[in-house]
């Protein structure tokens, strides 16, 4: 994959040159990226082309973990909420009155 396609705005290119960047700032940067992703691109491919365009040039770079981690197994969506969420309630026997 081409890294323009990869990275269509430039925001990791930038972030690789940003002086003193912080792990929070490159994972606020990797969302931005990946929400400016064109629909339909290969999210693996692109991560696995620009740690090999930027990370071999820039060892210990904040960037590098967050674009590795991004390769990592999604974690399984759990469920929340809703009436199957909440603990059963004892049913009363009948109605006070």
């Amino acid at each position: 994959m081409d890294v323009k396609e990869a990275d269509p705005k430039g925001l990791v290119r930038e972030s690789y040159a940003i002086e003193g960047i912080t792990l929070g700032e490159c994972r606020s940067i990797f969302l931005d990226w990946a929400l400016s992703l064109a629909p339909g691109t290969d999210t693996a491919e692109a991560l696995r082309a620009l740690l090999a365009t930027y990370a071999a040039g820039h060892p210990g770079h904040p960037m590098n973990p967050v674009l590795e981690a991004g390769l990592g197994a999604a974690p399984k969506a759990v469920r929340r909420g809703g009436r199957m969420g909440r603990p059963a309630r004892p049913q009363s026997g009948g109605r006070a009155g």
